[in-house]
């Protein structure tokens, strides 16, 4: 029987029996097509569900970028409102010198401060700092 649903030792079979094989050979190969569909469907279905979920993702990780993004702006505001610093853009980093006079003889010793990029802590939230340079 299985050679004849593979197509071989067909030559004695009458018409009716024929008919039959092809009739069971329909049958098997909906319920292939029917099974194969389904899988296709769930798999769809997965990957538009994990589609979202990066979506959403990507949504929340551009706001808290454009938060850091603004908490730099705000910093670099306060760096430069502080009195006798001078602010300088040095690779478009925002870079700030100050200078501390010794009590003797006036002499500076300058500190340049640079905002630096938002770093993970091994925690979500990324931190932000002022780098001494």
């Amino acid at each position: 029987m299985n050679r004849q649903l593979m197509g071989e030792e067909l030559s004695g079979l009458s018409v009716k029996e024929l008919q039959n094989l092809e009739n069971q050979l329909e049958m098997s190969l909906r319920s292939v097509r029917t099974k194969k569909d389904q899988i296709m469907i769930d798999e769809i279905q997965e990957l538009n569900r994990k589609g979202t979920l990066l979506h959403q993702e990507n949504v929340e990780l551009y706001r808290k970028a454009n938060l850091v993004r603004q908490e730099n702006i705000d910093l670099y505001k306060k760096l430069y409102e502080m009195g006798g610093s001078r602010v300088q853009r040095e690779n478009s980093n925002p870079t700030v010198q100050i200078g501390y006079g010794s009590t003797s003889n006036d002499t500076s010793i300058p500190v340049n401060l640079k905002l630096s990029t938002p770093q993970q802590t091994g925690g979500d939230a990324p931190t932000l700092g002022l780098q001494l340079h």
